[in-house]
């Protein structure tokens, strides 16, 4: 079991870099229009994409601050970016669980 803590970590660091406001706003919406589980993985990144987009764009469109595009060469941008990931995969899973339990299509 202590060769699996670490990876439990992880995802809680994940879960816990989507439970906001912006992350949990960007799963409902991939969740609301996810088609088939097939297509998970996909929604999993256009969703990270989105939430990276909304991150380097808000401070500009909310204070009119100088667009400053994300360091693409540092490892903790890489590691954020991981976290996402994983978070993204949790959270859209149980949205989408949810609408499959409670809309029934």
């Amino acid at each position: 079991m202590d060769a699996l803590q670490p990876v439990l970590d992880f995802f809680r660091q994940g879960f816990s870099t989507v439970n906001g406001v912006q992350g949990l706003i960007i799963a409902l919406v991939a969740a609301f229009l996810l088609p088939a589980w097939s297509r998970l993985i996909v929604f999993v990144f256009g969703a990270a994409l989105v939430h990276l987009v909304v991150d380097a764009l808000l401070p500009v469109l909310a204070n009119n601050a100088a667009l400053r595009l994300p360091d693409v060469l540092s490892m903790p941008f890489w590691r954020y970016v991981a976290a996402l990931l994983a978070g993204y995969l949790i959270v859209i899973s149980l949205l989408a669980l949810l609408k499959r339990l409670l809309l029934r299509r």
